[in-house]
């Protein structure tokens, strides 16, 4: 269940230098915390994280395939690792960074609404529709800071399983997190998006620029 137990201040958080929440929570998240969350808090997580990428969405949704898993509140990562065998039969990871999250956009509403996920962990953010699918089924999306990937792979404890094997290296991976952050709520369950407040203010300024140069 989601948890806003934290280091810090009286009511359970600390604040980031961003002047955002620092949150803590464990695996898997109920709707309740999630929609807690705002765009600025900073979140770290520990528990069961799934993998997925292209490929594995696309067994999903595209040819309905499904596997012997309970999703509900559960938290799904954008990434395709490198990983070495354990030799007894598993994996250990190499490298797990994350992948950028547009072109795994379509799978948004099904992931939220078919599966029970309740976060997506990705980099560079989804689309306004996906937005408001997470508004509507009280959903976030998390983003990690690029080229972090030798960081986030030392806060993998366990690759725990592997489904779907055949669709190597995006496979369906259930991994054991440590300390998995720190990860920014980028979009959240209020129509919020830090990307398009990105785009706006890139727009407020280029427009001023303009007025300044008399263009």
């Amino acid at each position: 269940m989601g948890t806003d137990a934290a280091n810090g201040a009286g009511d359970g958080t600390a604040t980031s230098e961003g002047g955002g929440r620092v949150l803590h929570a464990t695996t898997p998240l109920d709707e309740a915390f999630v929609r807690s969350l705002r765009c600025g808090d900073e979140v770290w997580l520990d528990g069961t994280v799934w993998g997925v990428r292209d490929a594995s969405l696309i067994r999903f949704f595209d040819e309905g395939k499904r596997v012997d898993a309970d999703f509900g509140g559960a938290v799904f990562l954008h990434t395709a690792p490198s990983v070495r065998p354990d030799g007894s039969g598993g994996y250990l990871p190499v490298s797990v960074g994350t992948t950028t999250s547009m072109r795994m956009d379509r799978f948004t509403r099904g992931c939220l609404d078919e599966l029970g996920v309740r976060a997506i962990v990705g980099k560079g953010g989804l689309s306004a529709e996906s937005l408001e699918h997470l508004r509507r089924s009280g959903g976030v999306y998390l983003a990690v800071t690029g080229g972090a990937a030798s960081v986030q792979t030392r806060q993998v404890a366990e690759i725990e399983d592997v489904l779907w094997e055949d669709l190597m290296p995006e496979c369906l991976w259930r991994f054991r997190m440590r300390g998995f952050g720190p990860l920014f709520v980028g979009m959240d369950s209020h129509g919020v998006s830090e990307y398009q407040r990105v785009r706006d203010t890139a727009q407020e300024r280029r427009a001023a620029a303009r007025r300044v140069l008399g263009l």
